[in-house]
């Protein structure tokens, strides 16, 4: 075994995963929010319709286990350290999103080897989910056949431009948040899009009346939003 493989090993995450049928040939990696696991986005599978599409391989990682800040030191399943409870630049612990961002490409890497395509994967996530799942897609190497962001923001977004990959300039962005979130203001997540948007990111905004949760109306554009980009990889 070469070091890089002993190494992608030591950075794979345990996680659920649902297949929509026998030899999937795209690939929806979803993270989940703080404190989570997960199984918190598994029953979602059962409310797509994905008839249309190819066999649909769905893993849903378990973040690590690490102490959160802003819940007084508490150990539970995040993707980063938050240390503030303000929206302020630093908030979020680049050490614990850039950690996060490489078990995300060891996943990648995995479906790579069980035959699946970076170009017929999307990266998926809510809240601290989204904002790893951001991170992680618009810096990956390679094309993807989409980046699905609900109700998080955009983080470090001082080094974007230095360490953004061209492969991704163009990857569709679903992006959609409620209106009265009260963990991640829906202005904050707003001005994310807006920022991505002057950087020509192809960005589809969404907004709902909801909180910091997915809606049934959100669903359905998610799913609409799969179907559109999921036909065109596989």
């Amino acid at each position: 075994m070469t070091a890089a493989v002993t190494q992608a090993a030591d950075l794979l995450l345990p996680a659920v995963e649902r297949q929509t049928g026998e030899s999937p040939k795209c690939a929806v990696i979803w993270l989940h929010g703080l404190g989570a696991d997960g199984h918190d986005f598994e029953p979602i599978v059962d409310e797509f319709d994905f008839d249309q599409l190819p066999a649909l391989r769905f893993v849903f990682p378990h973040a690590p286990m690490r102490a959160v800040t802003i819940n007084g030191g508490m150990v539970m399943r995040a993707w980063y350290d938050i240390v503030s409870p303000d929206f302020s630049p630093g908030r979020e612990e680049a050490t614990g999103v850039r950690e996060s961002a490489r078990q995300v490409e060891a996943l990648i890497a995995r479906e790579n080897e069980r035959g699946i395509p970076d170009s017929r994967i999307v990266l998926a996530g809510f809240s601290q989910g989204g904002v790893i799942a951001l991170h992680a897609g618009l810096r990956h190497g390679q094309r993807l056949a989409g980046i699905l962001a609900l109700s998080c923001y955009l983080p470090m977004a001082d080094t974007l431009a230095a360490e953004a990959h061209a492969a991704n300039r163009d990857v569709p962005i679903f992006m959609a948040h409620g209106q009265n979130d009260g963990v991640i203001p829906h202005d904050f997540g707003k001005r994310s899009c807006k920022l991505l948007k002057a950087e020509k990111y192809a960005v589809d905004w969404h907004t709902y009346a909801t909180e910091h949760s997915v809606c049934m109306e959100e669903l359905r554009d998610i799913e609409a939003w799969l179907h559109q980009v999921l036909a065109k990889a596989c």
